[in-house]
């Protein structure tokens, strides 16, 4: 699949729990995440010097300011190199709140929430009232946001949630690794963002030209990667499973209240406490291999 074949049918049928785009037969979307595949062989991981200088004068002119510059946010990066990777699947969209709650339900695992001193010791600059449009009320998904990627959810929270589907499907699903997640974003040909090397806010969730909140999955379909993998630019941040340093682990691909948007690059890093619990922070999953996922465990598990 490409960016020029999606179509609004496949992303209304990601809604419905109806794609053909390897969804088990018979087991609704809430519970098995659509998967697209990516092709075993080389990609280009990292940026060069002339790509970090575009992030950070794309952040100086939304931002009117040099923070990330200062702040060397893109130092960091891996040098632009050719890595090869096996062949793997990878959630089309991130993980859903309607996805996780199937999850939530059957095992009663702690839905998505923080409380106020949790969230102050974080010392982020959102205030906590605005966590409460995304936390969950009663253990129940609020404000008709279904389709909206889960946030406030920790690597731990992901890790759970990965086994349970794990446990239902007989396959393995895990988080990406940050290679796996670079390259399903960027494709094989080195571009900056999934769908090429100038940004366009038009093509994704972020403050440019965003509501400044999360929106449901699949909203940007000309922002799809070279894979037709969709909001791996903005959206929400995503936990991979490569860690940073001890109690951390690098988070990809931008958010809901970047403007710029340098750190949207599929190349930009930076990691996170594992047990971070942020409205900007969500995940998708990946399953190592080609094979189609099936429900084959008791729901209950």
């Amino acid at each position: 699949m490409n960016m020029r074949s999606l179509s609004l049918g496949i992303l209304l049928a990601i809604m419905l729990g109806q794609s053909g785009v390897t969804l088990a037969a018979e087991i609704p979307a809430a519970k098995i995440p659509v998967t697209v595949h990516i092709p075993a062989g080389p990609y280009i991981r990292g940026s060069d010097p002339d790509q970090r200088e575009n992030g950070y004068r794309l952040d100086e002119r939304a931002y009117g300011h040099s923070v990330t510059r200062k702040g060397r946010w893109y130092a960091g990066e891996h040098p632009s190199e050719k890595r090869q990777l096996p062949a793997y699947r990878i959630t089309l969209t991130p993980i859903t709140n309607a996805q996780y709650a199937a999850f939530v339900t059957a095992t009663g695992h702690p839905a998505p929430d923080v409380d106020r001193a949790t969230w102050k010791s974080y010392g982020l600059i959102h205030p906590w009232p605005r966590t409460r449009r995304h936390a969950w009320t009663g253990g129940r998904i609020g404000g008709g946001r279904e389709a909206h990627p889960v946030v406030l959810v920790s690597k731990m929270d992901a890790v759970a949630y990965a086994g349970w589907l794990s446990r239902r499907t007989g396959k393995t699903w895990r988080l990406p690794t940050e290679d796996e997640w670079e390259k399903a974003a960027r494709g094989n040909d080195g571009r900056w963002f999934p769908w090429g090397t100038e940004f366009d806010p038009y093509r994704l969730n972020s403050h440019d030209a965003g509501p400044f909140d999360t929106q449901p999955v699949g909203r940007y379909p000309a922002g799809a990667s070279a894979y037709g993998v969709l909001d791996m630019a903005g959206q929400v941040f995503e936990w991979t499973a490569t860690a940073a340093r001890r109690g951390r682990s690098f988070v990809k691909g931008g958010s809901w209240d970047d403007k710029g948007c340098g750190v949207c690059r599929a190349a930009a890093r930076h990691s996170r406490p594992d047990g971070l619990k942020h409205i900007l922070v969500g995940f998708r999953l990946v399953v190592p291999g080609t094979g189609v996922v099936t429900d084959t465990s008791n729901p209950s598990r």
